[in-house]
C-alpha cells in the first residue's frame, strides 16, 4: 500500500527551487494547462497560507504585477514588495477592505479549505461553502475577463456548481493536479473569461 509521503518528489523539488510549500506545483500545473497568468497583472490570492502560491504569482506576474493574499494564518516567508498579505477571515473581509491595495483584479484564486472530520458529505458541504464565498468575492472584484480558480471536495451541488461558472465564465473546466495527493477528493475549478454582463467592477 503507497500512502502520501510527507517529503515526497513535489517536496524535494519545492524546496530545491525555492518555494514553501509542494502545493505550489498545483497552481504551476493549472498555468501551464490554461495559462492563468501574465506579466503586470492583480492577483488575489484566498486562503494563501504558507504562501507558496503566492511566491508563485510573485514571479508569474513580475514587479509591475500585484499579488495580495489573505489568510486567518500568518505569512512566515519574506514577501517581495508587489506583494501584500492580509490577515483576515474570508467570510469577514469586505471588498471594500481591499480597495486601499487595488479595486479590482485580474486573477482571483482560492486554495481554501476546511477542517475535514471524515464524514465526506460534512466535508463537501464546508468545501463548498468556502468555495462559494470565494466565488462572492471574485463576482465583486474581478474586471470583465478576468479568470477565477478555486479548489472544491467533489459532493452534492458540484454539478450545480459548474453549471453556475458556465453562467458567468466563458470557459469551465476541472482539473485535478498530479500534485495532488491520491486519497484527496479535492478539484480545482478553473473559470475563464468573465462575463462582462456579470460584473460588478465598474470603473469611473
Amino acid at each position: 500500500m503507497t500512502g502520501w509521503q510527507p517529503q515526497d518528489h513535489y517536496f524535494r523539488r519545492a524546496k530545491k527551487e525555492g518555494f514553501i510549500a509542494r502545493s505550489v506545483f498545483k497552481l504551476e500545473e493549472v498555468d501551464r494547462r490554461v495559462r492563468l497568468f501574465k506579466p503586470g497583472q492583480r492577483v488575489l490570492d484566498l486562503g494563501c497560507h504558507p504562501g507558496s502560491w503566492l511566491q508563485y504569482c510573485a514571479r508569474a506576474v513580475g514587479k509591475r504585477g500585484l499579488v495580495v493574499g489573505v489568510d486567518t494564518r500568518k505569512i512566515s516567508i519574506e514577501l517581495p514588495p508587489h506583494v501584500h498579505f492580509i490577515q483576515a477571515d474570508v467570510f469577514e473581509i469586505l471588498p471594500a477592505d481591499l480597495y486601499q491595495i487595488s479595486e479590482e483584479f485580474d486573477v482571483v484564486l482560492s486554495d481554501l479549505a476546511p477542517s475535514t472530520t471524515g464524514v465526506r458529505s460534512v466535508d463537501s458541504s464546508r468545501s463548498f461553502t468556502l468555495f462559494q464565498r470565494a466565488l462572492s468575492l471574485a463576482d465583486d472584484l474581478l474586471v470583465p475577463g478576468g479568470h477565477f480558480l478555486g479548489k472544491i471536495f467533489q459532493g452534492s451541488g458540484f454539478d450545480e456548481m459548474v453549471k453556475e461558472l458556465k453562467g458567468r465564465f466563458g470557459k469551465v473546466r476541472g482539473i485535478k493536479p498530479r500534485a495532488t495527493r491520491s486519497q484527496s477528493k479535492e478539484i480545482y475549478l478553473v473559470a475563464m473569461d468573465k462575463k462582462k454582463e456579470n460584473s460588478r467592477v465598474t470603473k469611473n
